[in-house]
């Protein structure tokens, strides 16, 4: 029954959030290699016109329903939430529906599968704000799990040569010791957003701080990573895994490692007769872009 579900699942949706400016585009962009705007549909897949959305941005207004795809990879589907940290009962109360709806629809190509939970350093003196926290206590994904993703980590540096500087370093020694400070500083963000947010009642399942993203050549591996590791099902595990056709690495370790564990539970390897042909599919079934 799980595996005829999907079958029909043909692409991996995630809903990204956080407030305004946390870096949510960038992030967008180098999980799918791409500079290009991605092309926007409406709920029921009609494209929506650059001038429409244009005007629409514009104006700060970001309708969750609309459905966000890159051309070079269109194995994702997105939805941006807009950030909700002013206050707004009524953008709440449409992003939690919008959540909920998705989450438990029985049409299984309008499922959100992951959330990204955007929190960006450059404000790092208020990184859990009530917005935060309103989302965490009040909003049940159920199934679908939330990745909480530290986001500008870069700007850390610059406070950690400020913080060297008032400690009475010369600017020399000051970059001399930054890296150092700004990953002390990042690891004492990320144990704060832990506390906070491990205290709500619906804690999001994993954290990752995101580094370069503003670079196109950094490699987005730890994210999508962390991502399938908290899905509960292989399935989609592989689907989100085979949206990174250059990551081939990547692809292959997660083929070899889910392949060879369900057949070593089998029983012990010496005695156990292989299908050579079906460990094959299976281990292709990981690169969809493989004839098989």
């Amino acid at each position: 029954m799980a595996s005829e579900y999907m079958k029909n699942i043909k692409r991996f949706r995630i809903l990204v959030m956080g407030r305004a400016n946390a870096g949510k585009t960038t992030i967008l962009h180098r999980v799918c290699n791409s500079t290009d705007k991605p092309e926007i549909f409406d709920g029921k897949g009609n494209k929506i016109e650059d001038v429409v959305v244009q005007g629409t941005l514009t104006r700060g207004y970001h309708d969750i329903k609309h459905e966000l795809v890159f051309k070079s990879n269109p194995g994702f589907v997105f939805h941006d939430s807009c950030g909700f940290e002013a206050g707004s009962t009524q953008q709440f109360d449409e992003m939690r529906k919008f959540v909920v709806d998705h989450a438990a629809t029985k049409k299984v190509n309008e499922c959100i599968h992951a959330i990204w939970f955007c929190i960006p350093m450059t404000d790092s003196h208020r990184t859990v704000t009530a917005a935060e926290q309103k989302f965490f206590n009040e909003c049940d994904t159920g199934h679908v799990p939330v990745i909480v993703l530290l986001t500008k980590v870069d700007a850390l540096y610059l406070t950690a040569i400020r913080e060297l500087l008032d400690g009475g370093l010369t600017m020399a020694e000051a970059k001399e010791r930054a890296v150092e400070k700004q990953g002390e500083l990042q690891e004492k963000w990320l144990v704060h957003v832990k506390l906070e947010l491990n205290k709500c009642k619906f804690p999001p399942r994993r954290y990752v701080a995101l580094q370069k993203m503003h670079q196109e050549d950094t490699d987005c591996t730890v994210l999508i990573e962390s991502t399938a590791n908290v899905m509960n099902e292989e399935g989609l595990q592989k689907l989100l895994i085979s949206t990174q056709q250059s990551n081939v690495l990547l692809c292959i370790e997660y083929a070899v490692r889910m392949t060879l564990r369900r057949n070593m539970e089998l029983g012990d390897m010496d005695r156990l007769q292989v299908n050579v042909k079906g460990f094959e599919l299976t281990l292709l079934a990981w690169f969809p872009s493989c004839e098989q």
